[in-house]
């Protein structure tokens, strides 16, 4: 084992043992009991960032194993047994846990204690991640910075900017793949026909 490996390996564990959000948390704790859900290697060089895991990610402890997920696999053009290979996929959500639902049913927010605590020992234990797919404003506004528009469709507008950029790893923009985006899906269709060919070139390249 490479001492990368190594100190990437103690990382997962301590964030995979994290409890900050029921004993230390910034505002309301955690109402269930943890369960951070994330994968990465050293080897990895494509990482997916997105929100934070859902009901039924929180029930299986694996990432995307839901519509959302289907639909991101489509929009990659991979199938599920690349999506999921470890030495060459990470997933990186903002929120490692389910942060639960408010009273109308919704998911609530990433947590707060989340990226402060971890994202960036994270990613400085990833030198290795050549492309980030920043699946929705969370993850967009954390690596993209300053760059990031004032609303998602705005920084959707400028995937191509944002993704010629010099920064490493380049960073492509995606809208979250659930069904609440069909509307702007179906009103945006060059994501279809100008995005999606590039993402899945740029992954294959990858894969």
């Amino acid at each position: 084992m490479t001492a990368q490996a190594g100190e990437l390996d103690r990382l997962l564990a301590a964030i995979r043992s994290c409890r900050y959000c029921v004993e230390t948390p910034q505002g309301q704790p955690l109402r269930h009991e943890p369960r951070p859900v994330l994968r990465a290697s050293s080897t990895a060089r494509l990482v997916i960032c997105s929100q934070a895991p859902g009901t039924k990610v929180h029930l299986s402890g694996t990432p995307f194993t839901d519509a959302s997920g289907d639909r991101l696999r489509d929009w990659m053009a991979v199938w599920p047994q690349e999506f999921y290979d470890e030495a060459r996929v990470a997933i990186v959500p903002m929120g490692f846990c389910f942060p639960g639902q408010d009273e109308k049913g919704a998911d609530l927010p990433p947590r707060r204690e989340c990226a402060p605590l971890w994202h960036r020992k994270l990613f400085a234990a990833l030198p290795q991640i050549e492309l980030v797919l920043a699946i929705g404003s969370y993850a967009q506004r954390f690596h993209l910075g300053d760059e990031v528009g004032a609303s998602l469709h705005e920084t959707m507008l400028a995937w191509r900017q944002h993704l010629r950029r010099k920064r490493r790893p380049r960073v492509l923009p995606l809208p979250h793949p659930s069904w609440r985006n069909n509307a702007w899906l179906k009103q945006n269709p060059w994501f279809e026909t100008e995005l999606l060919p590039v993402l899945r070139r740029r992954v294959r390249a990858l894969l």
